[in-house]
């Protein structure tokens, strides 16, 4: 066992914290007020690789390992939610899912450009009556000659208004349940394509998330990933990449609770000392110490088997449900260390709390997986290979 980093994700750590210090910081209070943010910010990730640190480099990308994914998800989330949302979904859920299904054209026309951050890529799942329940879908996709013709709703989907490109996933037989969900690549030029975001969040406010509409969307029949009938496998193995996203950043949540509140118990002062002094405020950052080391071990661990090629569901489930359980705690704590300043806008804490419900309910809610965690240790769940794996790093040439 290696615990230490190497130079080069040391640096990308060191590059990631500057930019969120420069770019991020000094406008996310405004930002969240206002519920939008800088659209430059895409230019300037990709101008730094972010856009596609862990995709390999003959398909425009970084190449660096899939830890490096999560150094700069971690880093993302300590200047606010909404920046690492956008790379869990550009790199996680789409770009890797690509990585894993696409065939060679797919990955020309679609990944290289997303990589090279020349564009967008989002994911289109839950719908309004379909979030953990996937078979529960209703989006259809009818072969017609060359096309597939879709039509359905999806919600809450980051990137509505953004994205390029979305996967998307819909019935080509619902006679087959579940077994019967594709996933298709769909472009926003496409006719009958609409989005509409979702106003009034509780959190993650400067982050763009909402509806996808599909009216007789056609969709040429070579934008199928994968096979048909593939689309729930694909999707559960895009959402342990998105997962894995979703748990590094709760570890730069939890740092950025941690750093927050030590600064302020270190100045602030009752009964005549510092609050920092007083045990059960020890108590808190104590708690949010072991929080953080805890969930960083967790998702180290899950990017590591990434990295060897190994199927890694139990281990990034059981990563995801406690880095976002311990930061959400975090998060409340940092709030009650602060006082009333922490319960205003004064301070950045209060954002945090907000921030941090979103990801116990998404990507598999923290019930989704409890459940997932007890069936394992019953020996009632068990990884098979998939017949395609996420590629293994180093990556070929």
């Amino acid at each position: 066992m290696d615990f230490t980093f190497t130079d080069e994700q040391n640096m990308l750590r060191q590059t990631a914290r500057q930019f969120v210090d420069a770019e991020i910081m000094p406008y996310i209070a405004k930002w969240d007020a206002e519920g939008s943010f800088d659209k430059g910010i895409w230019k300037r990730l990709a101008d730094l690789g972010f856009m596609g640190v862990c995709v390999p480099e003959k398909y425009g990308g970084s190449g660096m390992d899939y830890n490096a994914l999560a150094i700069l998800c971690e880093e993302l989330e300590r200047g606010d939610t909404a920046f690492r949302t956008a790379v869990s979904v550009h790199i996680g859920l789409n770009c890797m899912t690509l990585m894993q299904w696409g065939t060679e054209e797919q990955k020309k026309k679609y990944l290289v450009p997303q990589a090279k951050g020349e564009k967008i890529g989002a994911f289109g799942l839950t719908e309004p009556g379909a979030g953990s329940d996937v078979s529960a879908i209703q989006t259809t996709a009818v072969r017609d000659g060359d096309d597939y013709v879709l039509n359905g709703q999806k919600t809450w989907i980051s990137l509505c208004d953004s994205a390029d490109n979305f996967l998307v996933f819909a019935y080509t037989d619902k006679s087959q349940k579940h077994h019967g969900i594709s996933a298709f690549i769909v472009e926003r030029s496409m006719p009958g394509f609409s989005s509409k975001a979702i106003k009034g969040k509780y959190g993650i406010r400067a982050g763009n998330t909402g509806e996808l509409f599909f009216e007789d969307v056609r969709v040429p029949a070579v934008n199928l990933l994968g096979e048909e009938g593939e689309g729930f496998k694909i999707s559960m193995a895009a959402l342990d990449n998105g997962r894995f996203t979703v748990a590094a950043g709760a570890v730069g949540l939890l740092y950025a609770c941690l750093e927050s509140s030590v600064q302020y118990a270190t100045t602030r002062e009752t009964f005549g000392k510092k609050i920092g002094e007083h045990q059960l405020v020890q108590q808190m950052l104590a708690k949010m110490e072991a929080g953080y080391e805890m969930s960083r071990l967790l998702v180290y661990r899950a990017g590591e088997l990434k990295n060897s090629g190994v199927r890694n569901t139990r281990e990034t489930s059981l990563a995801k449900w406690q880095a976002c359980d311990f930061a959400n705690q975090a998060a409340d704590d940092a709030v009650q260390i602060h006082g009333a300043y922490g319960y205003s806008d004064e301070y950045p804490v209060a954002r945090y709390l907000r921030n941090s419900k979103a990801p116990v309910i998404y990507e598999g809610t923290r019930e989704i997986h409890t459940i997932m965690q007890a069936e394992y240790v019953l020996g009632e769940r068990s990884d098979k290979k998939l017949n395609r794996m996420l590629p293994k790093w180093p990556f070929e040439e």
